[in-house]
């Protein structure tokens, strides 16, 4: 064992052994998940935090998602006691009110590890469930009004104690899913991908002891916090306002506060939280203000706990960005990417020539279930949407990304889709609309045709369905995201938020996402 706990060398190793073990994570759940939405669309995140739950690293994935994961343990750690946590546990949640911070579909695993006795890390990994129960297939319902009707809740619950798998927690699991095999599948993945991560912190530890240990994660946390406050040098101070009103009427408030060593964000006077699924976590709101100021003040790979030493969120209770009690939270990510869009516009009017102008700003989820026709399998689609990015004060905005903020995730291929689901891509194809005109255009969205083979279901949240994403320093405002069903007949209808839908075969699914923003005056 070697022991130089104020070597800056070993520091580095062991900071770089963190960084790889979380890689790790991410590799073994790509590889071993039973769901397209995660070995395909990569919906998910990894992740390894201290003791106490101060993230450590991250792998790829949502960067939202790597969010979580600090603190669903910090909560786990609240709710049992780390004297109660021994070698080989294991711990689930699902729950926003209990660690979960997201929707009933993201499940978090967390494994503590321990070395000699001592509790010298955790291992934690969050992904997307594709069904959970619930009142609809795919657990994403819009018309419900408490969190109970969305599905089986996990309260940061055993799952392995002492390294022995509690047999009734994965029964119950499997019980309240219309997808057992899969839910299941997708848990082990995430278990091995956790045992991984514990297999090499503990050859890091074991190899350079736990003073040196100890002592590379005070560095890490203090690199964190230095470039996260040397990065307030270079955004102007002052406080900034912004007002903005959402597709459903709503008016949205927050303001900016930026000093040599603070960066505060202030989301109180928003509305209260609703007996609808829009609502999301305080938990979630500080995680789409991490996102703003991670951009802002040292946009690397970087980032654990030290990084947001400095910035201060302020939040109101009983509101959609604190929602408390038994508010729902299905589309919990359509009012938290709105909200980081939001706050991305304040400070982009603010500093025109360094960010960007609007994005489509919408996960648009998309959920298809049904029977396959050709082996009667029951399936469950769960797909987001890409969409079109700002232009910038240099070049033109990015065609057909995904959201702000979501991440290194990708679109499941035409073929998986077809194979694995039995529905027809009729295009999947850039739109031709010519919205986000400007001196720099907005990038372009997508268009993109489903024909289910089979009798199917449908779920989906569009926001950005009615206000186009904003253009910038006088550039031309984008488009807006929206469904539509084509039926057999031709009839069509066109949607924005729906759940249940039914679609018979020979109906058409149509899907258009919205142009980005322009910047500067159109020549």
């Amino acid at each position: 064992m070697i022991n130089r706990a104020e070597d800056p060398i070993t520091a580095t190793v062991i900071q770089a052994g963190l960084v790889a073990a979380a890689d790790e994570m991410f590799a073994v759940l790509k590889k071993t998940a039973m769901s397209p939405i995660i070995y395909e669309v990569l919906d998910v995140g990894t992740g390894i935090t201290d003791r106490d739950g101060e993230l450590v690293s991250s792998g790829a994935g949502i960067p939202t998602f790597v969010g979580v994961l600090d603190k669903a343990v910090k909560r786990i750690v609240a709710l049992h006691g780390l004297e109660n946590i021994g070698d080989g546990d294991c711990f689930v949640t699902n729950d926003p009110y209990y660690g979960g911070v997201t929707h009933l579909n993201d499940v978090v695993i967390a494994l503590p590890v321990f070395v000699e006795g001592e509790c010298v890390a955790w291992t934690a990994s969050i992904a997307h469930w594709n069904d959970v129960g619930g009142k609809t297939p795919g657990s994403m319902a819009v018309d419900v009004s408490e969190i109970f009707q969305e599905g089986l809740r996990l309260p940061a619950v055993k799952l392995f104690d002492r390294g022995k798998p509690i047999p009734s927690v994965f029964d119950i699991i499997a019980a309240n899913s219309r997808l057992p095999d899969f839910v299941l599948g997708d848990l082990w993945a995430q278990v091995a991908a956790s045992r991984k991560a514990e297999t090499r912190i503990r050859q890091l530890v074991e190899t350079y002891g736990p003073e040196s240990y100890h002592a590379a994660l005070r560095d890490l946390f203090e690199e964190g916090a230095r470039r996260g406050h040397a990065g307030l040098g270079a955004i102007p101070h002052g406080t900034y306002p912004v007002e903005e009103e959402q597709d459903d009427g709503a008016i949205w408030r927050a303001s900016i506060t930026i000093t040599r060593d603070r960066f505060t964000v202030d989301l109180t006077g928003n509305p209260r939280q609703r007996d609808a699924p829009y609502n999301t976590s305080r938990d979630g709101a500080v995680i789409s203000c991490q996102m703003i100021f991670k951009a802002l003040t040292d946009p690397t790979l970087f980032a654990n706990a030290g990084s947001f030493r400095a910035l201060e969120v302020i939040t109101e209770p009983g509101t959609i960005f604190h929602a408390e009690g038994s508010a729902p939270h299905g589309y919990y990510f359509e009012t938290r990417i709105r909200l980081y869009d939001m706050l991305w516009r304040c400070m982009a009017e603010a500093m025109p020539e360094r960010l960007p102008a609007g994005h489509f700003a919408s996960i648009c989820g998309t959920v298809i279930a049904g029977d396959h026709p050709d082996t009667g399998r029951r399936y469950t689609m769960v797909e987001p949407q890409m969409g079109g990015w700002g232009a910038t004060a240099a070049r033109d905005g990015l065609d057909a990304m995904y959201s702000a903020s979501h991440g290194e995730t990708f679109n499941c291929p035409v073929e998986i889709c077809e194979a694995r689901y039995g529905i027809d891509v009729g295009h999947k194809r850039l739109n031709e609309s010519q919205e986000g005109r400007g001196l720099h255009t907005g990038g372009k969205g997508l268009s993109v045709s489903y024909r289910p083979r089979g009798r199917a279901v449908l779920s989906a949240g569009y926001s950005r369905n009615r206000h186009p994403a904003w253009g910038l320093a006088d550039g031309e405002d984008g488009g807006i995201n929206g469904l539509s069903i084509v039926r057999r007949d031709g009839a069509r209808e066109r949607h924005a938020f729906v759940s249940g839908l039914v679609v018979e075969p020979g109906d058409e699914i149509l899907i258009d996402t919205a142009n980005g923003g322009g910047w500067g005056r159109p020549a």
